[in-house]
């Protein structure tokens, strides 16, 4: 056993946002076992693009999951060479997608919007774009037309992708957002989608929250192989807040099964960051550094002996 094992709860070491005495104590800077966690940018939603790079390197976490929000405020170019000269990794960049309008002068600008977001990801040195497809336009309640709508715009951006050397990631999301949010609903339409395109440009974002539900959702693993470009990793809670968006939790505080989803991602053989991230109000009005610590105490204890 490691010292990184060490008795945590000697420590003092207090997981967010439960309170409650740390389980395992919290990785070091050059503990193996971080070598593929990456920190979303919205689990510490209050940190800015530089507090997020710097919390990062201070708790020895190779990678990040950057949001096109935080990028802007700072500008393209100096994002660039602040994760540059932290020495980070890109995971993913968040969040291209929304383009279920009919209107064609709104499916336009969303493509344009697209391409901005592929142009971020190549100068940020990152290789998977994140889509989310989008909800039903105002008014409007056919939903097999909004997903192919979706389908058609995905397509329209394969060759910018492939030219800019970037994948695209359909993230399918819980059905609690088909209306708002996303469209596509499960592992097996985003594939539906993904399929029709080469497996190096078109992929899929397996994320816990959205997808431990589905019923086969192994076998979808399985078959989504290669196509895996994101694995992201936060809990169902119960009871839900009022406010579904902010419904994710810790791993470790509810229902999900991150060994049987782990291993099935690991089987595929996806070899690519693992990426926390987690949108809850109560984990956003804790201390950052105390969010990171304990992501890395649930990653390293949850998930990252399966892979």
């Amino acid at each position: 056993m490691t010292s990184t094992r060490t008795s945590a709860t000697a420590a003092g070491e207090l997981d967010v946002p439960t309170g409650a005495p740390a389980r395992v104590a919290t990785p070091r800077p050059g503990d193996p076992r971080l070598a593929r966690l990456a920190l979303n940018q919205r689990t510490t939603a209050r940190w800015s693009l530089r507090e997020a790079v710097d919390g990062c390197v201070a708790a020895g976490i190779g990678s990040i999951g950057v949001w096109r929000e935080p990028v802007a405020e700072v500008g393209l170019p100096a994002a660039v060479r602040m994760v540059a000269d932290a020495g980070l990794r890109v995971s993913s960049l968040c969040r291209g997608g929304f383009f279920t309008s009919a209107d064609p002068a709104a499916r336009a600008a969303a493509h344009e919007n697209n391409i901005a977001a592929l142009d971020e990801a190549a100068a940020l040195g990152c290789e998977t774009l994140v889509l989310v497809p989008g909800g039903l336009p105002e008014g409007d309640r056919d939903l097999a037309g909004a997903r192919g709508r979706a389908a058609d715009a995905i397509a329209e951006l394969v060759v910018p992708a492939r030219e800019r050397g970037v994948r695209l990631g359909i993230e399918p999301m819980h059905p609690i957002f088909a209306a708002d949010r996303g469209v596509v609903s499960t592992l097996a339409q985003a594939l539906d989608i993904a399929e029709q395109h080469p497996a190096d440009t078109v992929g899929v974002v397996v994320d816990t929250f959205h997808v431990w539900w589905e019923p086969g959702v192994l076998d979808q693993i399985a078959r989504a192989g290669q196509r895996i470009v994101s694995y992201q990793v936060c809990e169902w809670i119960t009871p839900l807040p009022a406010d579904s968006l902010l419904s994710r939790g810790m791993m470790g505080d509810g229902h999900i099964d991150f060994r049987a989803l782990t291993s099935a991602v690991a089987a595929a053989g996806y070899t690519g960051d693992i990426e926390v991230e987690i949108f809850n109000a109560d984990v956003w009005a804790a201390p950052g550094a105390d969010v990171v610590a304990t992501s890395a105490r649930r990653y390293v204890e949850i998930v990252e002996p399966h892979l």
